[in-house]
Formats: structure tokens, sequence, C-alpha cells
């Protein structure tokens, strides 16, 4: 691992260095010499309390970047913290499957795993409930909701009648309700039978 440190907006001392390049050794036993590592050192200046010393890790894993950073209230201490959140990152990219080699294909797995046709002759199941609390509304506040949300459909009490309704966007751009009836005949809401 090549590790490079420097100072923002000071001199960084030698001794700092040398300690900032010894605590990175700590993550060359799960990283390869293809590795790099940038420690930027600062120091913030601020009025009502004492400066704070900043250390920012960036790592560069196969091309991923990926970043720390820590501030303390010295330059030891902050890279000390910013070492330990840069190595449980690094541990866990390590660990996580690798879909980056061929990001086509793992777009197109990760697609029929949600659209569920994955593994074809699969028989469907509930995989996810959600469970949330519900106000009475107007249809037209539920169709609100839903467009915010960017959601399809949406599920809610009318504040009309207290009963379970669903609003769903048409096809043609405009709306329709669903008002299911327990034990009840079909009667058309508004408008002409059969348009849904």
């Amino acid at each position: 691992m090549r590790t490079i440190v420097k100072g923002k907006n000071i001199d960084v001392p030698d001794s700092v260095r040398s300690y900032a390049e010894r605590k990175m050794r700590r993550l060359e036993r799960f990283l390869d010499d293809r590795t790099d590592a940038i420690i930027e050192l600062s120091v913030e200046h601020h009025r009502s309390i004492e400066d704070s010393r900043i250390a920012e890790v960036t790592l560069v894993i196969d091309g991923q970047a990926l970043r720390g950073r820590a501030d303390a209230v010295t330059l030891e201490a902050a890279i000390d913290a910013v070492v330990d959140k840069v190595e449980r990152r690094a541990v866990s990219y390590r660990e996580k499957p690798r879909l980056r080699a061929r990001p086509t294909e793992a777009k197109d797995i990760l697609r029929r795993i949600a659209d569920g046709t994955a593994e074809p002759g699969r028989e469907r199941r509930v995989v996810k409930t959600k469970r949330f609390a519900i106000e009475p509304m107007f249809e037209e506040d539920a169709i609100a909701e839903m467009e915010s949300l960017g959601h399809a459909f949406f599920l809610f009490v009318n504040a009309e009648n207290e009963r379970l309704n669903v609003v769903y966007r048409r096809k043609d751009g405009d709306y329709g309700v669903i008002e299911p009836i327990v034990g009840g005949e079909y009667t058309p809401r508004r408008g002409v039978r059969g348009k849904s």
C-alpha cells in the first residue's frame, strides 16, 4: 500500500507524518500493494473553542474510493479516529460480494431479482409486509400524497365515508378510486360503467 501524508493548511511535522504512516500500516494486512492511501491533515481555527485538528483519509481500492474524516484536539487523536473508521469500511468493502467486475450483468441480475424473475418457475410469495398509520383524508389529498411519493397507487381512509380506498394512476393519465365493499354488490360510483 502506498501512503501519502500531506497538510492542507499546515506544514506536517515529521513526527506526525511518521505516526500517520505507522498507523496506516494496520490496513496493509487486508489491502494489497495496488491500494493508495492519502492522509490530509488540517487545522480549523475557531474563536469560541480550541482549534480543531482534522484528519481525512482517502483509500483507493480497485478504483473505488473509500473516505473517512475525524477531528480531535490533537492531530494524533484525529489520525487514530479516522484510521479506525477507514479500517471498518475497508474490511466491509473486502467482505462484500464482487458485482463490480461486470456492471451490465450485475444490473441485469439485480433487475431480475427486483422483478421477481430471477428464478423462472419459482412460486411467488409475500416477502415484505409494511405497516403504517392511516389518517382519514380526501381523494385530492390522497392523490397529492401518491404523487409526492412517486407511486402508482395509494391506500387511504376516505374522510367522506371512513372506508378504506385505493387511488391509482390510470394509463391515460387520469386517476381512479377503488372502493371495496365487503359482501355487497358493485354500484357504479361516478360516470360511466365499465371505465375503471
